[in-house]
């Protein structure tokens, strides 16, 4: 059997754009890690909702088997279905636009690379213990965010 890690991700922001957290919860068999993290400027939910299994991924010092859950389609179709085309296109939409947040598409892909990734979907809000952690996790990155800026102003 293999070592499975479960990642719970999340990420907001408030209002979008605006001010953003993310956060993650990692667990492999008793062991439980909480991370978070934000942005005091003006991000995006979705920049938000990238860096939550990007960070949580970067985490892992080894090669693991990761069964990951995000309630972002955004995230899960992106990473699963439209990266590789993105990337085949020179980093442009089926529209011939840009790809937007190219460089955390670019990163999740690395971070994935080292890892043997199953991406979940979950539904948000609807009572999973760990998704409902990871969203209070990503409110306080971005309020750890936005109070960190607010007392780097004073001197």
């Amino acid at each position: 059997m293999f070592d499975v890690v479960v990642i719970h991700t999340d990420g907001g922001c408030k209002p979008n754009p605006g001010p953003g957290g993310w956060g993650a919860v990692l667990r492999q068999r008793e062991h439980v890690r909480e991370m978070c993290g934000g942005e005091p400027g003006e991000t995006s939910n979705n920049r938000m909702e990238l860096t939550a299994p990007i960070m949580a991924l970067e985490a892992l010092t080894r090669s693991v088997v990761v069964h990951l859950y995000t309630d972002s389609t955004y995230v899960r179709n992106g990473i699963t279905k439209w990266v590789l085309g993105w990337e085949r296109n020179g980093w442009k939409t089926a529209a011939k636009q840009p790809v937007k947040n190219v460089d955390l598409w670019k990163r999740l892909q690395e971070a994935c690379a080292r890892h043997q990734v199953e991406w979940f979907w979950v539904k948000g809000h609807a009572g999973v213990a760990d998704n409902e952690l990871a969203d209070v996790l990503a409110t306080r990155g971005m309020q750890q965010a936005i109070d960190g800026a607010a007392s780097s102003l004073h001197y």
